[in-house]
Formats: structure tokens, sequence, C-alpha cells
């Protein structure tokens, strides 16, 4: 029988959130002068990440959450925005649908990344980078607050029913991703003290989403040679308060076996309201 413990694993620095007596805040874009300066200390810790491959038939999304699946799309070109949304938009949802069985997705954002050596996020002159630090995207606050900002009166009828933020990530390269993969956190292994809700400041607004404080226990996943034709699930939210999997720390890492002359990654995610009935 596989277990987590006979997995084969790599060894990587994973960015916690180091200690504050402050809020943590960051930005959703480049700050100017005038803006507050960043609260975000990071606590690097060197985790065993292991290979997800030999479980990903075990896994799910209210379990572990995420998972693992096969997801050929027509998408030719994953930067062109346009054709992103006409094209790759309609083949996630029906996906999603699918798999989840959910009775509405509704697809709010998208955002592809490419790394470039040396590049800070949220530059003005180049592509998002792969984010390097552990974190979730949504809280239990800003997930329906989320739905509240979007769904219009539709809003309060759907959040009487369970409302999951999910998102859809995967590399668009030609060739497996070696490059800066994704990790991914057991929920299993994360306890409530973990999760340190924190402002993401935009230029007209406060989101706030979870960082992440260290906790030895947290059990470390990813997928070595990402295909194209494979996607990775992730659980970013979930109103549903009796499964273990409500919010699912990830992050970037690089990776010591990648190679040299490995491509630098290029990725997709696909943010996602899954809408169930009461």
């Amino acid at each position: 029988m596989t277990t987590a413990q006979n997995l084969p694993y790599v060894e990587a620095e994973l960015n916690y959130l180091g200690h504050t007596t402050e809020r943590p805040r960051y930005y959703a874009y480049e700050p100017v002068a005038g803006d507050l300066p960043p609260v975000m200390p990071l606590d690097p810790h060197l985790m065993q990440i292991r290979n997800l491959r030999p479980i990903s038939d075990e896994l799910s999304l209210d379990v572990q959450g995420f998972a693992l699946a096969e997801q050929r799309s027509a998408v030719r070109d994953f930067w062109d925005d346009e054709e992103v949304r006409r094209v790759y938009y309609p083949e996630a949802e029906r996906f999603i649908t699918e798999l989840t069985g959910a009775s509405r997705v509704f697809i709010f954002d998208h955002l592809q990344r490419r790394r470039v050596p040396g590049q800070l996020d949220r530059s003005r002159s180049g592509p998002r980078q792969p984010a390097t630090r552990v974190h979730v995207d949504h809280t239990d606050r800003s997930g329906p607050q989320r739905v509240r900002d979007l769904m219009g009166n539709d809003a309060e009828e759907l959040l009487r029913g369970r409302v999951q933020v999910i998102n859809l990530w995967r590399p668009i390269r030609g060739e497996p991703l070696r490059d800066a993969p994704l990790a991914v956190c057991d929920s299993r292994t994360v306890e409530s003290k973990d999760l340190v809700a924190s402002d993401l400041v935009y230029r007209d607004r406060v989101g706030e989403t979870y960082s992440v404080a260290y906790n030895p226990a947290h059990r470390w996943y990813y997928v070595p040679e990402m295909r194209r034709d494979e996607a990775l699930l992730l659980k970013i939210a979930d109103t549903r308060t009796d499964i273990s999997a409500r919010f699912m720390p990830h992050t970037s890492f690089t990776d010591p076996t990648t190679p040299a002359d490995a491509a630098p990654r290029e990725s997709i995610e696909l943010r996602t309201l899954v809408f169930h009935p009461a």
C-alpha cells in the first residue's frame, strides 16, 4: 500500500509568514510613494514535498483539498486572453461542473504567469511571477464577499447553498514543467491557527487572504513534470464546515532537481465560484 511516508520526495525551502505584531499587508500592484510599506516577513523552512502521482486516484477536493486530472484543451495560445475566454472558459466550466457535480460554475478571473529570473512580481515591465509565499487566496470572510461582489441580486440566494472557490491550474508550455512547480498542502494537516488573515491592497479596495504560519505537521505534495494536458484543481475556500478541506495552502517552490537548462515556468490559473444548491 502506498502511503505518504513512502512516496518519493524532494526537499525545498517554503516561505511561511514570519512573526509580526502588525496585521500582514501586501499589494496587488507595484506600491508607489505614499503607500504604507508591506508587512510580510518571511520565515523559510526546509520541507519535504512528495510526489503525488502514485496517489492521484486517491485524492479528493473535500479531503486533501486538491486533485489532479487530465483535461485536454483546444486552446492554441494561452497568452491570448480573448481565446482563453472564448475557448478555455467554457471547457473549464464543463469540466469543473462534471467533476464536482455543481449546479453552476462562474469563472471570474484568469492569470498567466511566466517566470523571468530576477523579475519582481507585480512589475509594470513584465509578466506576473510564480507566487513564492505560502498562502490561501480567500478567507472565511472574503470568499462569500467575492460572491456578493460578483453575483449581484443572485448573491444571497446562492450563499444559502454551498459555495466553493476552486482554482484550475496548469502549465501552458508544450513540454513537461520542471521549473518552479506548484506545491500543495494536505488540508488535513493544517490547523486554524496556521491561517493568518492578511490584507491584499488593491488601488480601489482591500481584499483578504490567508498567509500561513509554519507548522511542522504540514504535509506537502507536487506533480513532477506536469504536462500541458494535466490540470490541478485547488480548493481555495468552501462554505461547508464539516469537511477537512476548506482552505488549502499552496506556493511555488524551487525544485533542487530542476535541470539548469529547464525552460522557465509558464502557467495559467482560472479562479472560479462553484455553486451547489441548499
